[in-house]
């Protein structure tokens, strides 16, 4: 007992307070390294993650309960207040023993439940509840649907090319917002107006107006824009009320807003203020005001250059006569950036397959068209200026044109400076300067550059042009030796064998510009010019037509059209592109005559009567037209109409007799035989020697019983023997010129001379005692003024049927011997 006692501690009145969980002292957890080390690990990791009651416990990781720092298995204060871990709650579930435990199992299937993955134990869910679309905000939000859809479908509907359609959404999607803003002004919620999806649809109806060329309307909206103070942005809006402006061609209020909408935009967009500064210039330049247009064009220069805003600003020099600000604005021009790679990127490694295929695509995107784009359209501005400005900034157009050139060959456009060249050239032709222009070119064919070809090609030109078949040849193969996908050069060398006459050569040399250029529409015309040539009608036909679909509107294509389908004998189809000839050129005399021509061979009097007049009225010095209706009329016997025409003739062929018989004619077969003898006397006045006028004199003299009769026929009587002995004298000649010619063929074989060695002139044989002596042998000189005046006609090549004046249309008018007094 008193060992016991001993033993017995006595109770502390402050003891307790000091005892707690060890869980709870976080403060030496940094220096724990096992409690670092574990929360390292991912298991740690989702610990940690877990709500801080799901880590407290009353149990040691080994099982055994929690002591207090005396001993003691009795639980804290603290923990009195929460389940035990791992026992039975009162859902039934247990719980889990540890954060990993999974979750729905147990290893006792009396503790808790069997897992439910579907959730069926807690019965049939609920029904869904009924869209409501009665509300106002349901009406509201398929509304501002329908206008977002509605504003979709214009733009679309414009980028497909469909203006009116575009400009019908647009109101319509007008006419929805309108509604809508309407109902949200009704609604209890006043701030749920969408300005963005007011402003989006007013600008789409402002554009498409635009659009549809309405511009009063275009204008209305923008105006209602830029009014209402809610849109902040929309100040800039009047950059496109400026450009109504212009397209009305009001330049004055077109500088106005643009000048306004520059004041609403901000230093910050740098570029948009740059391009509303170039057109406030371009304005100005329609206005006339160059030196305002100059000080836009050099402030833009100074800030942003671009090669647009160089070329307006040697052009505004150019119209103010300024001669070194023409200098100084090209020298600008030529200094701008191209800012486009060197083709060289695309040049790939040979022995590379991979790299080589990669850059023949990359050739073709659009990147690659769009430098192109850029680079051509520089190359043009500071040709046109070169060219321009060239014949004023110096003394002379040389001159002026050497600065060019060699300003142009210390720039990046170093390359053009060769095309400079060729323009100088074809300047020079065009002030038929020839031999200043071939020496240019002469000069650059000797170069070695891209415009070899280009120059010897113009040469082989020119020298067809001259006729120096020898000299063109010669070019036309340097032009195709220096580039050797130089269309143009396979068309010269065609050209030079065409004139040669060689028209199979010159088909292969046409066929292979076309293989180098399909489009080479000089190569094709030609091609279908050989194959005519070649009698190969079919095969021109094709040419012609893959021309006409690609030259649409030329009249040159069409008229060879119809002149194959009449060589075809397919008038009808010849009548049909000769009315499409018609409608491009109205005003071609031979289109009108070759129509009057085909209805004439149809027999279509009436319509090739037409056409024909129409032909007459545009050229009325065409002689076909004017013998073909001159015909008809004396056919239909309207005499007095036919006289006009061959009164016609007369002026354009005063020489011919035939034109005036005819009139003499057309008088005697209209009754007035004293104005038909008084034509007669004109003409034998005019041709004393024409046999054919002569009998008609006698003929009505003798009718009318005047004593003139016996004169004339004396006179017809010599004329008649004077040609009879011109044509026995010319048969002589002939015939002594044949033996002549037998005879020395006959004694150069006698004397064993090679024939051509030599020569023996025919001796000239004199005229008989009652022959009368004529220096001239040539027997169509002599029989010139006796040749019956409708026969020389007979001989010529005509297309068609025209009808001819010939002794056909006055019938009945026997001349014979028996008129004739003895």
């Amino acid at each position: 007992m008193t060992n016991r006692n001993l033993n017995v501690k006595e109770d502390d009145l402050y003891s307790g307070y000091n005892d707690y969980n060890p869980l709870f002292d976080f403060k030496e957890l940094e220096n724990d390294a096992n409690f670092q080390e574990a929360i390292k690990s991912s298991h740690g990791k989702r610990v940690l993650l877990q709500p801080i009651g799901a880590h407290l416990t009353d149990f040691t990781p080994g099982g055994r309960p929690l002591t207090c720092s005396s001993g003691s298995r009795t639980p804290m204060p603290s923990s009195v207040s929460r389940p035990v871990t791992a026992t039975v709650q009162q859902s039934g579930a247990a719980r889990p023993m540890s954060a990993i435990s999974a979750a729905g199992y147990s290893s006792s299937p009396t503790r808790c439940p069997g897992f439910d993955s579907l959730g069926q134990s807690r019965g049939l869910a609920p029904p869904l509840e009924e869209k409501k679309e009665d509300t106002p905000e349901e009406k509201i939000k398929l509304l501002e649907k329908k206008v977002n859809d509605l504003i979709t479908e214009s733009c679309m509907a414009q980028s497909t090319g469909n203006s009116q359609l575009a400009l019908e959404k647009a109101k319509e999607a007008e006419k929805k917002e309108r509604a809508l803003v309407r109902q949200q002004e009704q609604s209890e919620d006043p701030d749920q107006i969408n300005l963005d999806l007011t402003y989006a649809v007013l600008l789409n109806l402002a554009n498409q107006c635009e659009n549809n060329e309405m511009y009063p309307e275009a204008l209305n909206h923008y105006l209602v824009i830029i009014k209402n103070k809610m849109f902040t942005t929309a100040g800039r809006l009047k950059v496109n009320m400026a450009n109504i402006w212009v397209k009305q061609k009001n330049y004055t209020k077109a500088v106005k807003f643009y000048r306004m909408a520059l004041d609403h935009i901000s230093d910050d967009y740098k570029e948009m203020r740059i391009k509303i500064m170039q057109n406030i210039g371009t304005v100005f330049m329609l206005l006339g005001q160059y030196s305002e247009a100059v000080s836009s064009f050099e402030h833009i220069m100074r800030n942003s250059a671009n090669v647009r805003s160089g070329y307006n600003l040697v052009l505004c020099y150019y119209a103010i006569r300024d001669a070194e600000g023409m200098k100084n604005a090209f020298h600008e021009l030529l200094a701008v950036p191209l800012d486009v790679q060197h083709e060289d990127k695309y040049m790939a490694a040979n022995d590379d397959i991979r790299s080589n295929i990669l850059m023949e695509v990359i050739k073709n995107d659009k990147l690659y068209q769009m430098e192109r784009e850029l680079k051509a359209r520089a190359e043009k501005y500071v040709m046109t200026a070169a060219k321009l400005i060239a014949p004023v900034i110096e003394s002379s157009f040389s001159a002026g044109f050497d600065w060019c050139v060699d300003l142009v060959k210390n720039s990046p456009y170093a390359e053009l400076a060769n095309d400079l060249q060729l323009k100088k050239a074809m300047t020079f032709f065009r002030q038929m300067h020839f031999d200043q222009a071939m020496k240019i070119l002469k000069e650059v064919a000797k170069q070695d550059s891209k415009v070899k070809s280009a120059a010897a090609n113009n040469l082989s030109s020119l020298f067809i042009l001259e006729k120096d078949y020898e000299q063109a040849e010669r070019y036309a193969d340097l032009a195709v030796n220096a580039d050797r996908y130089n269309p143009g050069a396979f068309v010269c060398k065609g050209n030079t064998e065409f004139v040669k006459q060689d028209y199979a050569k010159a088909a292969e040399f046409f066929k292979e510009a076309l293989r180098n250029d399909s489009s080479c529409t000089e190569a094709l015309r030609n091609l279908g010019l050989t194959y005519k040539k070649l009698s190969r009608l079919e095969d021109a036909l094709d040419c012609f037509l893959k021309l006409q679909a690609i030259l649409r509107d030329s009249a040159e294509v069409m008229y060879q059209l119809a002149d194959i389908y009449e060589q075809l004998e397919d008038p009808h189809q010849a009548v049909e592109w000769l009315m499409q000839v018609i409608s491009v050129v109205p005003n071609d005399p031979k289109a009108l005559a070759k129509l009057g021509d085909l209805h004439d061979l149809e027999g279509d009097k009436s319509q090739a009567l037409h056409y024909y007049c129409e032909s007459f009225r545009l050229f009325p010095c065409n002689m076909e037209v004017i013998e073909w209706l001159a015909a008809y009329y004396v056919q239909t016997q309207l005499y007095e109409k036919a006289i006009h025409y061959f009164n016609r003739a007369i002026l354009v062929q005063p020489n011919e007799v035939r034109w005036q018989l005819m009139v003499a004619r057309c008088y005697r077969r209209s009754g007035n035989g004293q104005k038909a003898l008084e034509t007669y006397r004109e003409i034998h006045r005019k041709f004393p020697e024409d046999a054919q006028c002569l009998r008609f004199l006698v003929r009505l003299c003798q009718d009318m019983g005047l004593k003139e009769v016996h004169d004339y026929a004396n006179k017809l009587k010599k004329v008649e023997k004077m040609k009879e002995l011109r044509e026995q004298r010319a048969k002589a000649e002939r015939e002594g010129g044949t033996r002549n010619k037998r005879n020395e063929a006959s004694d150069v074989n006698a004397e064993g001379v090679p024939k051509g060695e030599r020569s023996t002139a025919p001796a000239m044989s004199l005229p008989t005692s009652n022959e009368p002596y004529e220096k001239s042998s040539n027997p169509d000189e002599l029989d010139a003024s006796y040749v019956d005046p409708l026969g020389p006609l007979a001989d010529q090549p005509r297309i068609g049927s025209k009808k001819r004046v010939d002794d056909d249309v006055f019938a009945g008018e026997d001349l014979g011997d028996e008129l004739l007094p003895e």
